[in-house]
């Protein structure tokens, strides 16, 4: 029996890998072995107070019908007067659209802005789907690699050579606070990159999921720059800052000439993001910013934690990181002692190194070559079960033999 021809895009898509090793973790889990989770970007918070309070009783009033595509105006209304008090940007609801997350507006600014055979500036490591993002649009990535040594802030000279040299600049990714190295852009790495972009045929999407979780000093946004909201999207979510990842609900800002571009987008594929969410969120925002600096307190300490747990491990090289709650450690010299991939040592820690026992985090690879070499660790577990995973880790790498056992069965992960 014949099928249907997948189109070339489908066929090679990928998908975030975080999700696939949850996956795995869940089904060992499933099976007795004891997991400590530490690879998905999810916070083992409960959502806050207010926002299930308001959601719970959004259903009783009977909120569960359609709204409008760019989402309720008071919820938009809100928006707008906390992100002026926070960042100093002057805007209105007409600056604000809703959305599922902050994720599907990756998609939504490369439709708006990315026909085929565009190029894109992509600082990498990187958040995974970037990439099928801007593919499906036919464009292309043009990497620009990240650097430990910088403190994993964007490189500047590459983005000048972007922007006056490639035939085909017209767009820029930019992540601050940065997943996964944890870095952050400061507020003159911004002001250079505005003067860099201002005035010429280039967008940029900056991604600020993490803006509440930077660990030194405060969260600064491009849109703070002179003119930068009519060239620039940025995407915010409530999944780390209010712990409501599984409410899928966040906002993009931008000119209202593009915010109308995205609102059609929105009404042409979900028709609206379901307003009991964005009553919560509503809430959640008017009212939780004291259990939300609560939390991201707790978040700090958990980082700083893992750190310091990390940098007993022999041959292990990890710095504080600038912000997110993720802490992204080099295992490179494990790595070529072992002959595995970093991903191999990820999935080796989850399912060979123990019966019993596992770890689950992501090798860097995840998030494109420029992360090899690297483990990726979130936090989302408690304090005691974050020192358990680094005991583990530390015992495991002199588990030779279980390594050259596994690395048989699973020869994808040879290192080279």
């Amino acid at each position: 029996m014949s099928s249907v021809t997948l189109s070339a895009f489908a066929r090679a898509l990928t998908a975030e890998t975080a999700f696939d090793v949850l996956a795995v973790a869940r089904r060992l889990k499933a099976q007795g072995k004891d997991v400590i989770e530490l690879q998905i970007g999810d916070s083992p918070f409960a959502s806050t107070a207010h926002a299930r309070a308001a959601g719970i009783k959004a259903i009783q009033d009977g909120a569960t019908h359609y709204c409008p595509s760019l989402g309720l105006p008071s919820f938009r209304q809100a928006v707008a007067r906390k992100y002026q008090a926070e960042f100093g940007v002057p805007i209105t609801a007409d600056h604000v659209v809703i959305g599922p997350g902050a994720k599907v507006f990756e998609q939504f600014f490369c439709e708006a802005f990315l026909n085929p055979g565009d190029a894109v500036l992509v600082f990498t490591p990187q958040f995974p789907t970037y990439l099928p993002n801007i593919e499906r649009r036919g464009a292309l990535a043009v990497y620009s690699a990240l650097s430990a040594s910088n403190d994993f802030r964007p490189n500047l000279d590459d983005v000048e050579r972007f922007v006056s040299g490639h035939p085909k600049a017209k767009a820029i990714f930019l992540n601050s606070p940065h997943n996964p190295t944890g870095g952050v852009a400061t507020k003159d790495d911004l002001r250079r990159l505005a003067d860099l972009v201002r005035g010429r045929d280039i967008a940029v999407f900056s991604d600020e999921p993490y803006c509440h979780m930077v660990w030194s000093g405060r969260h600064h946004t491009l849109l703070q720059e002179p003119g930068m909201i009519e060239q620039c999207v940025a995407a915010y979510t409530f999944s780390k800052s209010y712990s409501m990842s599984g409410w899928r609900v966040g906002y993009a800002v931008s000119s209202p000439r593009l915010i109308d571009v995205i609102g059609k987008m929105v009404n042409t594929s979900l028709s609206c993001v379901p307003p009991i969410v964005q009553l919560a969120a509503q809430a959640a925002l008017e009212h939780d910013d004291a259990e939300r600096d609560e939390a991201m307190g707790r978040f700090r300490a958990k980082v700083a934690l893992l750190v310091e747990e990390l940098r007993r491990v022999p041959d292990v090289k990890v710095a504080m990181p600038a912000g997110t709650f993720y802490v992204f450690p080099d295992v490179s010299a494990i790595c070529r002692r072992l002959g595995i991939s970093s991903h191999g040592l990820a999935m080796f820690l989850l399912e060979g190194a123990d019966d019993h026992l596992g770890v689950a985090c992501l090798g860097g690879e995840c998030f494109g070559s420029a992360g090899q070499g690297f483990l990726r660790f979130s936090c989302a577990e408690p304090d005691d079960r974050l020192r358990q995973a680094v005991r583990f880790l530390a015992d495991a790498i002199t588990r030779r033999d279980r390594v050259q056992n596994y690395l048989q069965a699973n020869p994808k992960y040879r290192l080279g």
